[in-house]
């Protein structure tokens, strides 16, 4: 259950300006949702709530990579849960600064679970939006991992990728960031 609610996060990943605790802007309402390119073999995405992280990312042009991963990892449902999520919602420009062949390998069917697993360390279950998220935060992950919040500068960062914008959601927060979040070799 906590996963389905954290990979509802997953569709993260949309926007809105603020990088700092201190001079942020108000979230911005999200676009209507549009219809995202399926991958093949991926599952229709469901009809949400215009304002749920799922939709948020669909609408974004900056996430479409994003949400490609979602449908090939089946966590389409997942995304459209109720919540409260947090989503950190790479951009496509994250995933292209992964090495070559990375993105296009784990949407491979026999990588679902790699994939999922990626995914669901970029979604925490609670929403967590700029007052909630400390230096040197640590927050559970969906995947059962840990991201650790740095301010720096007075910008916030989670792990090593740095959050560009951040959206309020009907099912949580999204805070899009710059770089794909890898969880962890055991």
């Amino acid at each position: 259950m906590i996963r389905l609610r954290a990979v509802s996060l997953i569709a993260v990943l949309g926007l809105t300006a603020c990088s700092a605790p201190a001079a942020t802007e108000a979230p911005t309402e999200a676009p209507p949702p549009t219809a995202a390119p399926a991958a093949s073999n991926a599952p229709a995405l469901p009809p949400v709530d215009e304002n749920n992280i799922l939709s948020i990312a669909i609408a974004s042009p900056d996430h479409s990579t994003l949400v490609a991963a979602v449908q090939a990892a089946d966590l389409v449902t997942a995304v459209a849960a109720s919540g409260p999520l947090t989503v950190f919602a790479p951009t496509n420009a994250a995933f292209e600064k992964l090495p070559a062949g990375t993105v296009e390998g784990l949407l491979a069917p026999d990588k679902k679970a790699d994939l999922a697993n990626i995914l669901t360390y970029h979604v925490a279950p609670s929403a967590y939006d700029l007052t909630n998220l400390t230096d040197g935060q640590v927050l559970g992950m969906a995947n059962g991992g840990k991201v650790t919040i740095h301010v720096k500068d007075g910008k916030l960062m989670a792990n090593d990728a740095n959050v560009v914008a951040t959206i309020k959601a009907s099912n949580g927060v999204v805070h899009v960031i710059d770089t794909v979040l890898l969880p962890p070799s055991e």
